[in-house]
């Protein structure tokens, strides 16, 4: 007699209980409502930072109206403020990090990418990623009592006579050769952004497909040409990206400037005299403001900080987006 065995079918490999999908969907209502907190905490955090800065500085704002923006004269003796030598202070030591930092990050990321040899690249890397670990305090000493007597024994004195009677040139690098001063702030800066922009250039670098390259090389172009017609053009987003985080980081810097930069409320026509930035103001005398009216003042440089900053990132953001749509032109 055939006895036919029943053979239980076994459920699918793929197949999902009722319990769970239960946990499942749990975990995604976690994560889901997780992440959508912790956006919200950042603009919870972002609005009351903002709402520090503005009743911090009400007093003074109101006390010395638009022209807080315009004065020159800063002192506390007789309880007058103005803005106008922080805020030239940090533009023109910015800009001077800039001018010098940039063509040698991209530089030294189209070396890294293109033209060094293996067995160096990683240790060159190492070496500029190390930069962005150093305390900026550390910079700070090391400008005071290396690089300020250098310029100033070798190089302010050589670019005063070089400049001298130029026209524009002349003023810009007038005066004594202090060693500190605006530029040399700027030199500390521009080797305080190097890494950040050397590193974020030198990865959108390698995110070119090498075929692109490839092409290029076949049909007989340079190096230079590869870069200047497919590298940069590929990456140009991320360069700008790159560019305004170390113009952020620059913007912002304290300690080191403080070291360097002379501390002196007033604006130069010199790039060679002391002069101060709003962190450099806010750092030096904080401790010291004893009246309201003073300590609003300085609430006041930190809120105009917080402006230029968010003013310089929101223009390169919105230059990164007219990028991107002319790419997918």
């Amino acid at each position: 007699m055939n006895q036919v065995a029943s053979v239980a079918t076994p459920a699918p490999a793929n197949s999902i209980t009722a319990s769970a999908l239960r946990r499942h969907t749990l975990w995604d209502a976690v994560l889901k409502h997780g992440t959508r907190s912790a956006a919200i905490t950042v603009l919870l955090l972002l609005g009351g930072v903002i709402a520090t800065l503005v009743q911090g500085s009400w007093l003074s704002l109101s006390t010395f109206g638009p022209g807080f923006l315009t004065t020159e004269k800063w002192n506390p003796v007789s309880e007058e403020f103005g803005a106008l030598a922080p805020i030239y202070g940090t533009l023109l030591t910015s800009l001077i990090a800039m001018l010098i930092g940039i063509p040698i990050s991209i530089g030294i990321a189209i070396f890294l990418t293109e033209l060094c040899p293996p067995r160096l690249k990683r240790a060159i890397s190492t070496a500029i990623e190390l930069l962005a670990g150093i305390p900026s305090i550390i910079y700070g000493i090391w400008g005071l009592f290396v690089l300020a007597p250098f310029l100033q024994a070798h190089v302010q004195p050589l670019m005063i006579e070089a400049f001298a009677g130029v026209p524009l040139l002349g003023s810009l690098f007038a005066g004594p050769p202090y060693g500190i001063g605006i530029f040399t702030a700027g030199i500390i800066l521009s080797i305080m952004v190097l890494p950040y922009i050397t590193s974020v250039t030198r990865d959108v670098f390698e995110t070119v497909p090498p075929t692109l390259k490839e092409s290029a090389y076949a049909l007989g172009c340079t190096t230079w040409e590869v870069v200047r017609k497919i590298v940069l053009p590929f990456t140009s987003t991320g360069v700008i990206g790159g560019i305004m985080l170390g113009l952020g980081r620059a913007l912002g810097e304290t300690m080191a400037v403080t070291f360097v930069i002379g501390n002196a409320h007033k604006i130069a026509g010199s790039i060679l005299a002391p002069g101060t930035t709003i962190s450099a103001s806010i750092a030096n005398e904080f401790t010291e403001a004893e009246t309201a009216l003073y300590t609003s003042s300085l609430i006041s440089l930190g809120l105009l900080l917080f402006l230029i900053t968010f003013t310089v990132l929101a223009i390169a953001r919105l230059m990164l987006l007219r990028l991107q749509r002319q790419a997918g032109k």
